[in-house]
């Protein structure tokens, strides 16, 4: 199963020199029910785009969280075991349903089996910084903080291969 896994570029480089995403339980984004009724669309290529999106939206949540990150979005796409994916976890308690196409993945996952790179671009900074600033209000529901959110979603995710991530990293 393909998954993507929201990081950052602090998140990449600490993959990059362990070798590993994690041991799991990483939180991904993959095609399932809930993001297949919730994005209602048969495109198998559309369903992967709108969960590499919602993984984006979980980049800037790390964001978020790191302030000593630089303000890029990192989604890792990876091709993992059906076996250890778990869909449509529980979210735990006094939290709402997961986002759709939202997983855990429970085993290992290697930085091997990644099968692609997602990293703003250079350009996409401010807006990637207004965006995480925002978040909270957002989810509060004040529209004009969801606006500067989506607004995020105009700066396209770069692809990369994985044999980049070194230039990525700065290593």
């Amino acid at each position: 199963m393909r998954v993507y896994v929201p990081l950052t570029l602090s998140g990449l480089t600490e993959a990059h020199k362990t070798g590993e995403l994690g041991s799991g339980p990483l939180v991904a984004y993959a095609v399932t029910p809930a993001l297949r009724e919730w994005y209602d669309s048969e495109d198998v290529e559309e369903l992967e785009y709108a969960a590499l999106g919602q993984a984006a939206l979980a980049s800037l949540r790390l964001l978020d969280a790191d302030r000593a990150a630089p303000r890029r979005r990192v989604v890792v796409a990876v091709d993992v075991a059906d076996r250890i994916v778990e869909a449509d976890p529980d979210p735990g308690p006094g939290n709402d349903a997961a986002d759709p196409g939202e997983v855990r993945v429970t085993g290992r996952v290697a930085l091997a089996k990644a099968a692609a790179v997602h990293v703003d671009a250079d350009g996409a900074d401010a807006a990637v910084e207004a965006a995480a600033e925002a978040l909270a209000a957002a989810d509060g529901g004040d529209g004009g903080a969801r606006s500067v959110v989506d607004g995020a979603e105009d700066h396209e995710l770069l692809w990369f291969a994985p044999q980049e991530i070194p230039h990525l990293v700065g290593s």
